[in-house]
């Protein structure tokens, strides 16, 4: 239409074409183009969060919303189902269960699960919690041991928060987000939330946080060192451990047990 100098208005009355139509075929092309040029940027720079993507995308002119930025990012980063670990760190899971006190008041926790040993690292206790609080527990964990390369984690909003992309960012981990109505891809923690409710938080009644804490904590401990997964050959995650680290090897284990 720039060529001939003629208006789309023009142009559309000359060809008999909805205008309506020519703009939600130019809207449909831009968006491919957009989603195109998001997953270059997201797989050249994986470290790069939505909102320095977004930037790059201004700089090159495009005009979006950078909400719409982490939305297609996520979806540019999601790989399908990962592979099974081979190594301690390797790959983590991370979700939060939702529980009640004896009086009725919420709480929540955060559950983080190794994948490759079953061993939890850690289980948080609280009435609320931030992305901030998640980054933060997560240090505190990381005190004591490796950093885990990725975390499987699903769209809640904790998980897609400015503060724990910035942690990963600075830890360099990957996280690595499932597809929304696909808990399958976080196999890992749906099982060990399972078996937290049952073993756990529907044996117990908690009379406050600090209870819940106290017993949610001594649970952790004893599924860690007492409590046998025959997907790790009927051991219990630390003895698992303890016996990868003597024989120097590592085997794959499938997601059961």
């Amino acid at each position: 239409m720039a060529t001939f100098g003629v208006s789309c208005v023009r142009a559309c009355q000359l060809a008999q074409f909805s205008r309506a139509a020519w703009y939600r075929a130019s809207r449909a092309a831009d968006q491919t183009a957009l989603r195109m040029r998001i997953r270059e940027i997201a797989h050249a720079r994986p470290r790069f969060g939505y909102l320095r993507i977004w930037v790059l995308l201004r700089r090159e002119g495009w005009r979006i919303n950078h909400k719409r930025v982490r939305r297609r990012k996520h979806a540019a980063l999601h790989r399908g189902p990962a592979p099974t670990p081979v190594g301690p760190t390797e790959r983590w899971s991370m979700d939060f269960v939702h529980d009640a006190l004896a009086d009725g008041r919420p709480f929540r926790v955060l559950t983080v699960v190794d994948q490759w040993s079953r061993q939890s690292p850690l289980l948080m206790v609280g009435s609320s919690m931030s992305g901030q609080r998640v980054g933060e527990a997560l240090d505190f964990v990381l005190l004591a041991g490796p950093v885990p390369r990725s975390i499987t984690v699903d769209h809640g909003t904790e998980f897609q928060s400015r503060a724990l992309e910035d942690w990963a960012y600075r830890r360099g981990v990957q996280l690595d987000f499932t597809r929304p109505g696909k808990p399958t891809e976080n196999a890992f923690i749906e099982s060990f939330n399972g078996r937290l409710r049952d073993e756990c938080l529907n044996v117990h009644q908690f009379t406050s946080i600090e209870d819940a804490r106290a017993k949610i904590e001594a649970w952790r401990i004893d599924y860690n060192h007492h409590r046998p997964h025959s997907a790790l050959g009927h051991q219990t995650p630390v003895e698992f451990m303890r016996q990868q680290q003597c024989t120097g090897t590592t085997e794959k284990v499938a997601c059961s047990g």
